[in-house]
């Protein structure tokens, strides 16, 4: 056997590039309709927390037969990983949605939902003093477009109001959507996305019940139609539609694309769902973007695309993708 061929890494790079920023923008477009389809239960008598643990249990249920089965024969992954999972659960899914959902009962949505957005920085500072990973000039500069187009979209220049309290509590969002990015990320665990995503959507689950059992979470719903901008539907639809395409769909394209591409660059084309968040306001809800949001809009577009420009052309930790010759994505060796 000979060295590795550089011509084959580099293929299986570019080949996961190719694959995971389409999936990326899937998931994307995913998770950015929940707030759209959640408004509607909400303006409807939903309270935040019973929006969202119907859509975590709704997700989990989904998920739950094909977790099982892509764990068939290998259920020594869960107990060898169930570190990582119990954080991605508590973290990556009932953390993220709980605070969140905490900080927008007390200060600005924008301003909350801004800070929680603030994740894709964390990420580039824990990769840079965990990992010695330094961002380059070019994937700075990206971040700083992207978190301006994000101040533009959000419309917080006009003032909002500063709670100590809410501030914490959306830093804490912020903390656990970081933490999905950085873990979704990890190939040296052995789980198929499949079973992370499952478990750690069943574990959410637990965690938001117990929060709402406790009296942390508020939980009140009703049976009522819920109206749209296109007309009333039963109150199954929204449900069924953040739990399985907003929510088992999005997670499961999201590690996928995140394990292809790695979690700096995962976490910058995530930005796209708050683009995606105003499109679906406008489609179900009739809420159209004014000139400043646009502009925000197309800042945050940028900044992803400076980025991607910005990026190692190989990260260690982006997943190998199949090539020619090359079946199970390792690196054809020459002799």
């Amino acid at each position: 056997m000979g060295r590795v061929s550089d011509d084959s890494v580099a293929v299986a790079s570019a080949r996961g590039v190719r694959l995971g920023l389409p999936l990326a923008i899937a998931a994307a477009l995913s998770f950015g309709m929940s707030g759209a389809w959640a408004r509607g239960l909400i303006d409807a008598g939903w309270t935040p927390g019973a929006a969202v643990t119907a859509r975590i249990w709704v997700a989990a249920l989904v998920l739950l037969i094909p977790t099982i089965l892509s764990l068939r024969g290998r259920w020594g992954l869960l107990r060898r990983n169930a570190g990582m999972i119990l954080a991605y659960g508590l973290l990556a899914v009932t953390a993220t949605q709980l605070f969140y959902f905490q900080a927008v009962a007390v200060m600005d949505v924008g301003l909350a939902l801004l800070i929680e957005y603030t994740a894709p920085v964390a990420v580039l500072l824990w990769l840079w003093l965990r990992r010695g990973e330094r961002p380059t000039r070019r994937s700075t500069i990206g971040a700083a477009i992207a978190i301006v187009g994000l101040v533009l979209m959000l419309d917080i220049l006009t003032g909002a109001d500063v709670n100590v309290a809410g501030i914490l509590w959306a830093l804490g969002a912020m903390v656990g959507a970081a933490t999905y990015f950085v873990l979704s990320a990890r190939v040296d665990t052995g789980l198929p996305p499949l079973a992370l995503a499952g478990s750690g959507l069943l574990i959410g689950a637990l965690g938001l019940t117990a929060a709402g059992a406790i009296g942390v979470l508020p939980i009140a719903w009703t049976t009522d139609d819920i109206a749209y901008r296109f007309g009333s539907v039963p109150w199954f639809v929204p449900v069924l539609a953040i739990g399985v395409v907003a929510t088992a769909l999005a997670y499961l394209l999201g590690i996928a694309s995140t394990r292809m591409l790695g979690s700096r660059l995962a976490s910058f084309v995530a930005l796209a769902e708050v683009v995606a968040a105003l499109l679906f306001g406008w489609l179900l809800l009739g809420q159209l973007p004014d000139l400043l949001q646009g502009l925000g809009g197309v800042l945050v577009l940028v900044g992803v695309i400076v980025v991607k420009l910005g990026e190692p052309v190989a990260p260690e930790f982006v997943e190998p993708v199949p090539t020619p010759g090359n079946v199970y994505g390792k690196p054809v060796e020459k002799d």
